[in-house]
């Protein structure tokens, strides 16, 4: 700028002496004059512009230096702080990429261990001579003397042992093996005399293969029934047992384990159907009357090779098959998870030198939902239908028959409802609720002198007269029409880290078993039981 003003003030002075000159004698010469004076100012505002084009360009250029000097200070500070975060970052990888405990890595094959070590004790205030795993549908009537005893007893067969083998054939497609047993056996030389020596049982073996593009879930072993109620959609190992002590869970709860064939088919995130052919196996009445002595049925027979040789096993040739739904979607806020399955059983006796066959199965349905998020937790669950009792935990017979030998599946009906109360994150507290009741499916056969004599499961001909104290005359049928049950108890969480889980359990139940009407009454026969758990997960 100082360059542009001294150019314009020479040429103001230039001016001024142009003008001073005399103009009467050179007025020949002064248009000459002015035109020269023009161009001079023209170069000189040309001179004025190139100067001014000059000077943007190096305000430009020191705007782009500043511009560039801001962004490498910039990047500079970023990766001092990356560098800064390496070792965490680091860090978090090698911890993320370590092994967790109770986790081996072997040949591409990710192997889970699980299970844990149980120190238990029951005491029940009439004795059933029963381990863990109660005789819900066995509590002794008055005539008993047994149940006029208490009981008390020890036990560690509960302790569980598992396995989980996965592998990853390819980004879509997953195998997997899982097995679980504890030591709930009891083969001939079992006994509580001086060793204890209990043998290891199956609960759980079996493999999976899933197909996650298609959707598509292969189960093939040993498992829990497809009519057990699940946590999340239908996925193995999601089961949802009642959270109680006693091995034989809660009259209502409906479940099996079996050996089954089960194909699962998810569609989205929200609705799976499932396909499941289980093993058959029937339970029967075999008490009194249970038919005519003069009729040739043959509705089991003494287990051959590898079974117990004291054991029978029905005559079923068709399996077990259930289908099920499950749906889940959040419903006032809460993910709910809903599902209903259908049950189909066929079963198979020998009367008089024919084969006969009968048909059962029943619906059932079951809800779990969150009352109060990650605070209490609620569930229920029902199943209806004829023929289903060994899928209840009062094992209630599935059949009886009439005075010709002919089956009649027994109708029945199991409930269970829950609630689950997540006190603190180291306390559960459980209270559940169930029943399962039967119908009487009675028949009757005249005798040559007119005299009715009954059949059947429920008969209000039968002879319950000596059931009701231990001097009582007369014969105790006691056909059980009804085992409710309701329990109270809690879980309490000592240490969970890395070495593991510690924690240490209370259960109270009521159990109530009612039977049928009969000739002399209608006996009724309880239990309270009380349990305590202590139990170790190391992985």
């Amino acid at each position: 700028m100082h360059v542009t003003r001294s150019l314009l003030a020479a040429a103001g002075v230039g001016s001024l002496i142009a003008t001073a000159a005399p103009g009467a004698a050179h007025a020949a010469t002064t248009a000459e004059a002015t035109h020269q004076l023009e161009q001079e100012l023209q170069a000189l505002r040309a001179q004025v512009d190139t100067l001014q084009q000059q000077l943007d360009r190096q305000v430009q250029q020191q705007q782009q230096t500043k511009s560039e000097a801001d962004t490498a200070a910039a990047q500079a500070a970023a990766a001092k702080a990356d560098a800064a975060a390496i070792p965490a970052r680091v860090a978090s990888e090698m911890k993320a990429a370590k092994t967790p405990p109770g986790v081996i890595e072997y040949k591409g094959l990710k192997i889970t261990l699980g299970g844990f070590l149980a120190a238990e004790a029951i005491y029940r205030s009439h004795n059933e001579t029963a381990d863990i795993g109660s005789s819900f549908g066995g509590i002794p009537y008055p005539n008993n003397p047994v149940g006029h005893q208490s009981e008390l007893r020890f036990t560690a067969r509960q302790s569980r042992l598992a396995t989980l083998v996965e592998g990853d054939v390819n980004p879509e497609t997953h195998l997997a093996f899982y097995g679980e047993f504890d030591f709930n056996a009891a083969a001939q030389t079992a006994n509580s005399n001086e060793s204890n020596s209990f043998n290891l049982r199956i609960r759980n073996l079996y493999g999976t293969v899933d197909w996650n593009d298609i959707g598509l879930h292969l189960l093939a072993g040993q498992n829990w029934s497809l009519a057990t109620m699940n946590t999340h959609g239908i996925t193995p190992r999601n089961e949802l047992t009642p959270p109680q002590i006693d091995a034989q869970y809660v009259p209502g709860f409906v479940w099996a384990r079996q050996p089954q064939f089960r194909v699962t088919e998810n569609y989205g995130k929200n609705l799976w159907v499932a396909l499941s052919l289980e093993n058959p196996q029937t339970t029967f009445y075999t008490g009194a009357n249970k038919f005519p002595s003069t009729t040739d049925l043959v509705y089991n027979s003494p287990a051959g090779s590898g079974y117990a040789s004291s054991n029978t096993l029905s005559l079923n040739h068709v399996p077990d098959v259930i289908g099920k739904v499950a749906y889940e979607a959040p419903i006032a806020g809460r993910d709910v998870h809903l599902e209903a399955f259908g049950l189909y059983r066929s079963f198979a006796t020998r009367l008089n030198q024919m084969n006969q066959s009968a048909s059962g199965g029943g619906f059932g349905f079951g809800i779990v939902a969150p009352l109060a998020p990650n605070l209490l937790d609620f569930q229920v669950s029902a199943l209806a239908g004829r023929g289903i009792g060994r899928y209840g935990s009062a094992q209630l017979p599935d059949l009886t028959f009439d005075s010709a030998g002919n089956m009649h599946p027994i109708h029945e009906v199991d409930a269970l409802v829950g609630l689950t109360l997540h006190a603190t994150p180291m306390l559960d507290i459980y209270l559940f609720a169930g029943e399962e009741k039967e119908s009487a499916e009675s028949f009757n056969l005249a005798t040559s002198t007119g005299t009715l004599v009954g059949y059947g499961y429920g008969n209000p001909l039968y002879s319950n007269a000596g059931c009701f104290s231990e001097t009582a005359v007369g014969a105790c049928v006691g056909n059980t029409r009804l085992v409710e049950q309701g329990t109270l108890g809690f879980w309490h969480r000592i240490y969970v880290g890395s070495f593991g889980k510690f924690q240490w359990g209370l259960q109270y139940s009521y159990t109530q078993r009612n039977a049928f009407a009969g000739v002399g009454g209608s006996p009724i026969a309880n239990d309270s039981m009380v349990f305590a758990s202590v139990r170790y997960f190391p992985f």
